[in-house]
């Protein structure tokens, strides 16, 4: 007999409901038969061309989905349903505890619509997971994936963030490592103690062996269990290891650029719709892989624009620095392994330092009453990096040789005063590694696509399938250099500024434009690229050398494209030994000053809730001692009519 499809939810519920034919077996957790001869009877639909037999594997859990479902609704993807054994997960504390937990956790302080919350994007994650495995199922039901699995799935996307601490990565990326620097701590593994703890305290229907299914799928470790040998593509659908484009990745970058107002040009549904599972791998059409590439770019510039604000990451800072201060008293670090503590760490955190009297947590209390009146850390400088000289940024800027640099006499122009009271503890040093979601490596390595006429197979795509605009590095280091106090903003600044100027970098150096003389000797393109491109590693992609300004006597301009290897937009390219002219091309990381922030040695800086200050950098006031009254003044007095000119 023909399956139905396409049904509306209340009219198929209702009319099953009006034959009376519909039986009720003993049923396991989610409403599947138990008793195979109990469906044996037919449902005839009131549609009189239709006929439904009622089987094990789809007909009690398209009816237990359709009468008892809950609904959500979500401001991203409109009302997303749950069964009653997923909603018997949400209704515990443990995942309760979310609502309290900010999505972007002190983002909201800089942008006022982030307020939105971990359990919200838990419920998109796991009706996104729902939604991928159905259709992969569809697509294929070769594939094997039943019920069972897809449920898994489900609870996994939805379970997958229960360990996020308060304010989310600030907790375990900044304030465990400094509170427990010899903990190797992180969310993941704190999601699967909350997971088992939910599962022992309120007793909830799941196996162990589904237990340990669900913990894999959500670290996407597929060694973790046999599951993973025969269904690999199951472990890519919320946590991909492979390449990182899962159903998280795809929640939380739409839910993030609809709440602070961002509108992307990303189908989510046209990308999950696209998936389809080749040799065991979750694959893409090849038609959407602009669609994935820009997903990938919007990662990266979430991450620089939202994410790593420099304001945001100064109220991190003092977060962290209030949490420090009261963890002697508090001991709040201690909680993270004891799930029956940590169920009760969200952000209100913070509202408990602040509403405490006892004198121990005074200097933590302090830290918060700046932030309510926004006098906050300052950024004294900023400079990116490329990739490859992190490690040497980290080595040789922190505080300690900042402090080092300042107090050694070798700047001028600095106040000794302000140089004998700086210390360590005045200064923040901050390495924040920028990247498309796989580190220095473009994440489109990793994914691989079929296409209309071929879609059983499946191949990595070449940046001609793509596009050839693409960045030729991945991944930057964003440095940037704070001060807690604003007195010693100008001295900060000039110590960091004399380390800057004795960096070297750990690029390439010495690689040199062709001049004429080399032209005329014999020019090898490939010598550009180095040993990589004499092997075939390299494409050589043709550039114009653009040189502004009136070519000098006797030189031109090159009459045709040279060809320079891709890895070059990241190598530097500087004068040569010899007489040939040559100049600088490619995008290399500067180790100049950043000329947007100068001032000078002595500069002083004072919080805005402080100190109001006009254009000038001068104390105002209604009247000036000595001279003419501030613009406002004047206008207000030349605005006051008096009541007798009125008719």
């Amino acid at each position: 007999m023909a399956r139905a499809t396409g049904f509306s939810g209340n009219l198929y519920s209702r009319r099953l409901q009006e034959t009376g034919c519909l039986l009720v077996p003993r049923r396991g957790r989610t409403g599947r038969c138990d008793d195979a001869s109990s469906w044996a009877r037919i449902v005839h639909v009131m549609n009189n061309s239709i006929t439904l037999p009622l089987t094990m594997t789809e007909s009690v859990s398209t009816r237990t989905r359709l009468l008892q479902t809950r609904y959500f609704k979500d401001s991203v993807h409109d009302y997303v349903s749950f069964s009653p054994w997923i909603c018997s997960f949400i209704d515990t504390k443990h995942f309760q505890r979310l609502r309290y937990i900010k999505q972007l956790g002190l983002t909201y302080h800089v942008f006022p619509s982030a307020a939105h919350n971990r359990f919200e994007h838990c419920l998109g994650v796991g009706y996104l997971a729902r939604l991928m495995a159905t259709h992969l199922r569809d697509m294929d039901a070769s594939l094997g994936i039943t019920d069972q699995h897809i449920e898994c799935v489900e609870l996994a996307g939805l379970c997958h963030d229960l360990g996020h601490g308060p304010w989310s990565h600030v907790w375990d990326g900044v304030f465990i490592p400094a509170a427990l620097p010899n903990t190797k701590w992180k969310h993941e593994r704190a999601s699967e103690m909350m997971f088992d703890d939910m599962v022992e305290t309120y007793q909830l229907d799941i196996t162990p062996e589904e237990a340990t299914i669900v913990k894999a799928l959500i670290a996407g470790e597929k060694e973790r269990c046999p599951l993973g040998n025969t269904m690999p593509f199951l472990f890519e659908i919320v946590a991909n290891e492979r390449n990182g484009l899962d159903v998280d990745k795809f929640d939380y970058i739409m839910r993030d650029c609809h709440a602070v107002g961002d509108r992307g040009n990303i189908s989510i549904s046209r990308l999950i719709h696209s998936s389809r599972v080749v040799e065991g791998k979750i694959c893409y059409d090849i038609k959407d892989a602009n669609q994935i590439y820009e997903l990938f770019y919007t990662r990266f510039s979430l991450h620089k624009r939202i994410y790593n604000h420099k304001t945001t990451k100064a109220i991190e800072y003092m977060v962290i620095d209030a949490l420090l201060e009261a963890e002697p008293y508090l001991k709040i670090a201690q909680h993270v392994e004891n799930p029956k503590r940590y169920v009760f760490l969200t952000d209100n955190l913070i509202n408990q330092i602040e509403e405490s009297t006892v004198p121990e947590l005074e200097s933590a209390r302090a830290i918060v009453e700046r932030i309510r009146t926004r006098d906050l850390y300052k950024v004294v400088d900023y400079k990116v990096f490329s990739h490859a000289d992190k490690d040497m940024i980290k080595a040789n800027v922190t505080p300690e040789e900042i402090v080092k640099v300042a107090t050694s006499g070798v700047l001028t122009g600095v106040d000794q005063e302000l140089v004998a009271q700086l210390k360590p503890s005045h200064v923040i040093v901050t390495c924040s590694l920028m990247h498309y979601g796989k580190g220095e490596h473009n994440p489109l390595d990793e994914v691989t696509f079929y296409s209309k006429k071929k879609p059983h197979e499946c191949a990595k795509a070449d940046f001609s399938d793509i596009s050839l605009l693409m960045p030729s590095s991945f991944a930057e280091v964003w440095l940037r250099v704070y001060t807690k106090d604003g007195t010693f903003h100008g001295l900060i600044q000039a110590a960091y500024r004399h380390i800057l100027k004795n960096l070297v970098s750990s690029e390439p150096q010495g690689v040199t434009a062709p001049t004429e003389e080399a032209e005329e000797e014999g020019f090898n393109p490939g010598d550009l690229a180095g040993p990589a491109a004499a092997e075939g590693d390299v494409d050589l992609v043709p550039i114009t050398v653009f040189q502004p300004g009136t070519p000098s006597p006797g030189q031109s301009r090159p009459a045709t494209p040279r060809m320079f290897g891709r890895n070059l937009s990241t190598a530097s390219i500087g004068s040569a030994s010899g007489g040939g002219r040559s100049r600088q091309m490619g995008r290399v990381s500067s180790f100049s000053e950043n000329q947007f922030t100068a001032v000078a040695p002595n500069f002083r800086g004072e919080s805005p809730s402080r100190k109001p200050k006009s254009k000038r950098g001068r104390d105002v006031s209604d009247s000036l001692e000595d001279e003419r009254p501030r613009k406002s003044a004047r206008i207000a007095d030349k605005e006051r009519i008096p009541l007798h000119g009125i008719r």
